[in-house]
């Protein structure tokens, strides 16, 4: 068996937040540059309601994506913390219990979605064959929910090991096949959406397939699954997971808001946002991994007790969010002519898309801010601060602000108002984990997700 080292108790704490983020990031771009790719041929295809579907999708497919999110996040924090305290047969047990929840979990959350797929895409705002094509699109993708739980939880589990690399070619595979069947399905079959939809299932297909390869391989291998394993951890996994996974849901309601707030001004406004979100994950893809980069680091000095690492690692978490948006954001504005002639923009999509790469770019640094801290939330065991956190966010931080900004300045004012309530909830992440860093000791880091497990056998007593 391939021993197993707690790789970030030593060494450099600035290096492995900057290797982990980046290899991640590599990875999450290729999927999020095909992505892009996907709405340049849709947009090439000169049919503004096509890109307007892609939009709503895009909003639904946030919200099962966010579900397979919570569930690597738990999986990466009890894996990095049992690493930590250098217990391998317990951290191949939660590895492969997590996947195996998260399969099962995937396939009932997916069948929901599925199901009710006409229902959300109209309270999004679609109408009409905009509607028809959005449902039609996310009929495809969503009942592959279970592998691409597969891949994010497989990715995880690599990186708790410190493997970003095997984590990173993972997610690359993925966008290579994409990439490969995007212009065959979609322009040499004429498949148009049913062609994009397509090439990315076969691309969670991969994602999974080369995720589980090096676990087996490299890390130790997957135990056999036992009702008696399975029960031992389902606790621990639900103890992070639930949170994390209210965490992420947060997110795409936040967006879903947004999304219906912006249709009241057209489909080219839909269209436009759509644009900001294929290239927003593009240019800050490496803020995007931080939070699943940055977990392993602080979970595995967590569980050594190394309380002083802990605090550095946030330290210089934050300060790496700064740097990357500072250069993204040059590059967003330096890049605005290419971005209008690419996606032949003009009226409300040019001037939504030219705010973006502009002035609210550098807002980005504050959703960075609070990845670092939902970060250390997860992994020192206070994944409710997560959970309360993400929702004021999208709710107080979000409808209000929204609602402000669209009555002053229109489709523009809604992202500005996104922006500003973030920022807000931000700086309330930001003093709330210094708390949770000073109040750090020796029991803090070795019991919290026991104290989590106890919380949720008291509640299940009471009900």
């Amino acid at each position: 068996m391939v021993e197993q080292k707690a790789v970030f108790t030593q060494g450099n704490l600035f290096r492995h937040i900057t290797v982990m983020s980046v290899t991640s990031s590599v990875g999450l771009m290729a999927i999020f540059f095909v992505d892009l790719v996907d709405m340049i041929f849709i947009s090439m295809l000169g049919k503004a309601e096509l890109a307007a579907a892609v939009g709503y999708a895009g909003a639904v497919l946030f919200f099962t994506t966010s579900f397979g999110i919570g569930m690597a996040i738990a999986a990466g924090a009890l894996v990095a913390r049992a690493l930590g305290a250098n217990d391998t047969d317990e951290a191949r047990r939660r590895a492969t219990n997590s996947l195996v929840y998260g399969v099962v979990f995937g396939a009932v959350f997916a069948a929901v979605v599925w199901y009710n797929l006409d229902f959300l895409v109209s309270l999004l705002g679609a109408t009409g064959e905009t509607r028809g094509l959005a449902v039609h699109y996310l009929q495809i993708i969503v009942p592959s929910l279970p592998f691409l739980m597969i891949g994010m939880i497989g990715g995880a589990i690599l990186r708790a090991h410190g493997d970003a690399r095997r984590a990173m070619m993972a997610t690359i595979w993925g966008g290579t096949v994409n990439a490969v069947l995007d212009p065959i399905l979609i322009f040499g079959l004429d498949l148009e959406l049913t062609g994009a939809a397509l090439a990315s299932v076969a691309a969670r297909l991969t994602i999974a397939g080369v995720a589980l390869l090096p676990l087996v391989r490299n890390h130790g291998g997957l135990d056999k699954p036992s009702i008696g394993s399975l029960h031992l951890d389902l606790r621990p996994i639900l103890a992070i997971a639930l949170p994390a996974i209210l965490t992420q849901l947060a997110t795409p309601i936040g967006q879903a808001y947004v999304t219906r707030a912006m249709a009241e001004y057209g489909e080219e406004a839909v269209a436009g946002m759509a644009i900001i979100a294929r290239i927003t994950p593009v240019g800050f893809g490496i803020i995007f991994a931080l939070s699943g980069a940055i977990g392993p680091v602080i979970g595995q000095n967590a569980g050594a007790g190394l309380t002083d690492r802990v605090s550095r690692a946030f330290r210089d978490g934050i300060i790496f969010t700064a740097l990357v948006v500072i250069i993204a954001s040059t590059l967003f504005f330096l890049a605005r002519p290419l971005l209008a002639s690419v996606f032949e923009l003009d009226g409300i999509a040019l001037s939504l898309v030219f705010l973006f790469a502009g002035p609210l770019s550098l807002m980005f640094f504050f959703n960075g801010v609070l990845f670092v801290a939902n970060a250390a939330f997860n992994n020192l065991g206070r994944p409710l601060y997560s959970t309360i956190l993400n929702w004021g966010r999208h709710t107080l931080g979000t409808i209000p602000f929204v609602m402000v900004g669209a009555a002053w300045y229109g489709a523009p004012g809604v992202l500005i108002g996104q922006y500003v309530g973030g920022a807000v909830f931000a700086v309330l992440a930001l003093v709330l984990a210094r708390r949770v860093l000073a109040e750090q000791g020796p029991r803090d880091t070795v019991e919290p997700f026991a104290r989590q497990a106890r919380l949720f056998s008291l509640f299940n007593r009471r009900h």
